[in-house]
């Protein structure tokens, strides 16, 4: 097998603005896996607040290959992902970008769908997804709204002094229900459960990481006494998180960029429904091939956030298409990504 690469500046259509920062664009590499005359597609999306760069996913990938390159098809993927794991520490978004690669060449080299392959899945249980709209002006925030036509929920950062007025900007015009992302913002846990209650007067349906993501205990004080589900994002990467933010929160997000692809992100899924656990799949600012292949696990979660290629300028692929405010998960094999 053949693995390449190439760096993508991702261009945001509006600055996100978060209650850690603002950023105009988000740097990516894209893979393609060649097998044959196929090829699979993976791609590293890499915010900064996670440390990854263009640069070392690049002198990642360029070792990945030095493996893969050795290898031939039918592979074992579990083997094959815990040998690229073990190659460095870290890299989360670089191994995804091969996990997302073997998955569509797996696919594609068995005619199927990534979701049916990966079994126990209903595209019929599909949750819708939200579209995310950052702090602004109150006349940006109804132009983002007015942008979302398509989205059923909106999903809006939060964890400034102006959260009231932010929301009641969105409710002069638009009545859709509302994911709360407030990533970590909240310091104050009895200020915050005052708002988490009048939030939930306002159709909000859940709070995502409203704490900083070291302090559990503050989150479990708000999840003990929260009228809504409380999500942990920051606080949660990997599987092996679990156990530590379980009695923490309500449920937790899962990012394949975080969490090193679909592999891991499939078996978070799992173990999560296991435990009784409320699950958000999520992204960060992606192409198209990031948006579908967190799709695939999409209808083993209660909530979706997968807007990131709509919120970008320049998308390589096509977008997936949305049926009443949900992506849909067609037969196309591998991810079923259609380059533009």
């Amino acid at each position: 097998m053949r693995l390449t690469h190439r760096p993508l500046l991702l261009a945001l259509r509006h600055p996100f603005r978060l209650a850690l920062g603002m950023r105009t664009h988000t740097n990516a590499v894209l893979t393609e896996l060649r097998w044959d005359d196929q090829i699979g597609y993976g791609e590293a999306a890499m915010p900064p607040y996670y440390g990854e760069t263009q640069a070392t996913a690049t002198e990642f990938l360029d070792r990945a290959a030095a493996v893969l390159k050795n290898k031939s098809y039918p592979f074992d993927l579990p083997a094959l992902m815990a040998e690229i794991g073990a190659l460095a520490p870290g890299n989360h978004a670089a191994k995804a970008a091969v996990d997302l690669a073997l998955h569509d060449l797996w696919g594609k080299m068995e005619n199927q769908p990534v979701w049916q392959l990966l079994g126990g899945i209903d595209p019929a249980q599909m949750p819708r997804t939200s579209f995310t709209i950052g702090m602004d002006t109150p006349e940006v925030l109804r132009r983002k709204v007015a942008e979302a036509a398509g989205f059923q929920i909106l999903k809006i950062k939060l964890g400034s002094d102006d959260d009231r007025a932010i929301i009641r900007t969105i409710r002069e015009v638009s009545d859709l229900p509302i994911y709360a992302d407030v990533n970590q913002g909240w310091t104050d846990r009895a200020a915050a459960l005052d708002l988490i209650h009048w939030l939930a007067e306002q159709n909000v349906q859940l709070i995502e990481q409203p704490t900083p993501k070291d302090d559990l205990e503050s989150a479990a004080w708000l999840t003990a006494r929260s009228p809504l589900p409380i999500i942990a994002d920051e606080s949660f990467q990997r599987l092996a998180d679990l156990d530590r933010v379980a009695e923490s929160f309500h449920g937790l997000n899962i990012k394949l960029m975080k969490c090193t692809g679909l592999s891991e992100g499939y078996q978070i899924a799992v173990e999560a429904r296991r435990r009784g656990l409320k699950i958000l799949v999520g992204c960060m600012t992606e192409t198209s091939c990031g948006i579908r292949a967190a799709a695939q696990i999409a209808p083993l979660c209660d909530y979706a956030d997968l807007d990131g290629c709509w919120l970008i300028s320049n998308n390589p692929y096509r977008e997936p298409t949305l049926n009443d405010g949900k992506i849909r998960l067609g037969e196309a094999a591998g991810l079923g990504l259609i380059s533009l």
